[in-house]
């Protein structure tokens, strides 16, 4: 006799040219993104040997190398704020961002074996990547806030817009993963242009320098680094006495989502080549 209730059915067939994003696969697999973000977190401390050590050495080193060369020698100002703290602020978003790329980047070739066994939302796999990365921003905050303790700085109210600049934050750094990871499927020396690019990328955005410095008709096209909302965005934020982000950051939200959004489209356009070529 067969059966009144008809069993949900899932055709997985090949797609062709740009295909929509489907991100309700993504809530549908929202258990799926938790698993994978809370293995990276455990695989990254557990096979370290300095573990949660290396999260806090990593951008307080910078911060010492950066207030010597920049604050002591080179003497660039600070906006009135404690050079280290100024600093500090800054590298936390950065190494939130530097951490959440690379590990998106190498994401689908790290997961080989997943994604040529079981079918997934490829999208979830980079995605968790930069989620796990924000443990590490955690981390660095908890620091950040002993550092401010110490030097007797104290946030502002704009201290309650923050999650809206780790938000932006975490957008850039999805949106670039995005690419990257598409692109490292393919073309493996990625892996080489990705810590040369985050090289270049953090002297071009305003970590150890305040973003005042740059000559106003130059700030419209240096907001089109997504990181000057960002790292502007958190001074704002934590830094009493600092300016409002300009017209720029503005300019800088708008690139990070259409960074996003065009990395989106990309990753879905190219996924079903993943599993044969990676």
């Amino acid at each position: 006799m067969a059966s009144s209730a008809s069993e949900p059915e899932l055709t997985i067939a090949p797609s062709r040219g740009w295909v929509p994003l489907r991100l309700g696969d993504l809530w549908e697999y929202r258990g799926l993104l938790y698993f994978l973000a809370w293995r990276d977190v455990k695989v990254r401390y557990k096979q370290t040997a300095l573990g949660v050590v290396w999260v806090v050495l990593q951008p307080a080193l910078t911060m010492v190398v950066f207030t010597l060369l920049f604050g002591r020698l080179a003497k660039l100002p600070s906006d009135g704020i404690p050079y280290a703290v100024f600093v500090f602020v800054a590298l936390v978003p950065w190494t939130f961002f530097s951490n959440g790329l690379g590990q998106a980047s190498m994401s689908l070739v790290n997961d080989e074996r997943l994604l040529t066994k079981v079918y997934f939302p490829r999208l979830l796999v980079p995605l968790a990547a930069v989620a796990a990365a924000l443990v590490d921003l955690a981390i660095s905050l908890a620091l950040l806030i002993v550092l401010m303790v110490g030097y007797g700085v104290a946030p502002g109210p704009e201290v309650l817009a923050l999650p809206a600049f780790v938000v932006l934050a975490a957008v850039t750094a999805l949106g670039v993963g995005l690419w990257f990871s598409a692109l490292n499927v393919r073309y493996r020396d990625v892996r080489y242009t990705v810590p040369f690019t985050l090289q270049i990328w953090l002297f071009v955005s305003p970590i150890a320098y305040a973003s005042s410095l740059v000559p106003e008709g130059w700030r419209l096209l240096y907001g089109l680094n997504p990181l000057v909302g960002v790292v502007d965005g958190f001074r704002w934020a934590l830094l009493d006495d600092v300016a409002r982000p300009g017209p720029e950051a503005a300019l800088s939200v708008a690139i990070a989502l259409a960074i996003l959004v065009s990395g989106a489209f990309y990753f879905r356009r190219v996924e079903r080549s993943f599993a044969d070529v990676v």
